[in-house]
């Protein structure tokens, strides 16, 4: 009996864990009010093209304006990424697969939008299109949100077998906010915290590669 149960458990695929905080009313707000914005643009494009170059041309750089930016709106809005295991499922029109145990390359990558800082893990895989990104932590001000611990120590566990691309580093990182956050600490003693300060100001993105972040782990405690 005990080695049926042994079977059967081990037979048992790995839990799916989102990585994302799912609030479908901000989604629905987000996606029209983002709708509504490249409308709005597309159509002061084509009022002042039609002025200068008659109605027909305006129609048409408005429709060429607005359908990208209505495009990248629903593709946000769609986005949710997951993690099995090993393996990050990203869905937008369909559904990938990138596994952090194979990927080529790894980076920190931090945005900086009026004001609201985006600490994010970029994954590469190394193949066309396997490029996923994975908003670690928003920060503004003195404050902000992360992942959980659950999040994070399932991200941490998958890079640390990752000798491509030095996950081991990218873990520890993670291992270090887990621990700041067990001791009770601060945003401002948290390791990505520091990490999204110290990006210069005034940069839009800003990539820290492996490198960096490896010198920036052997200074935390």
């Amino acid at each position: 009996m005990t080695e049926q149960g042994g079977a059967k458990s081990a037979g048992t695929p790995p839990e799916r864990l989102p990585l994302f905080a799912d609030d479908p009313k901000l989604r629905r707000r987000r996606g029209w009010s983002g709708m509504l914005g490249a409308v709005i643009i597309g159509a002061a494009a084509g009022g002042i093209t039609g002025l200068i170059a008659g109605q027909l041309t305006g129609l048409i750089v408005a429709v060429v304006i607005a359908l990208p930016l209505v495009y990248v709106v629903l593709y946000s809005v769609r986005r949710r990424i997951w993690i099995e295991g090993t393996t990050l499922l990203v869905r937008t029109w369909g559904v990938r697969r990138v596994d952090l145990v194979e990927a080529r390359r790894l980076d920190i990558v931090i945005s900086d939008v009026r004001g609201t800082r985006t600490v994010s893990l970029l994954v590469n895989a190394g193949r066309r299109g396997k490029v996923v990104k994975i908003d670690l932590a928003v920060f503004s001000g003195a404050g902000g949100r992360e992942l959980s611990a659950l999040q994070l120590r399932r991200v941490a566990d998958a890079l640390l077998n990752n000798t491509e691309a030095n996950g081991l580093v990218f873990s520890e990182l993670l291992v270090a906010e887990l621990r700041s956050e067990a001791r009770g600490g601060g945003a401002a003693e948290r390791p990505l915290y520091r990490l999204a300060s110290a990006a210069p100001a005034g940069r839009y993105v800003q990539r820290f590669p492996m490198e960096a972040v490896s010198r920036f782990v052997t200074t935390l405690d």
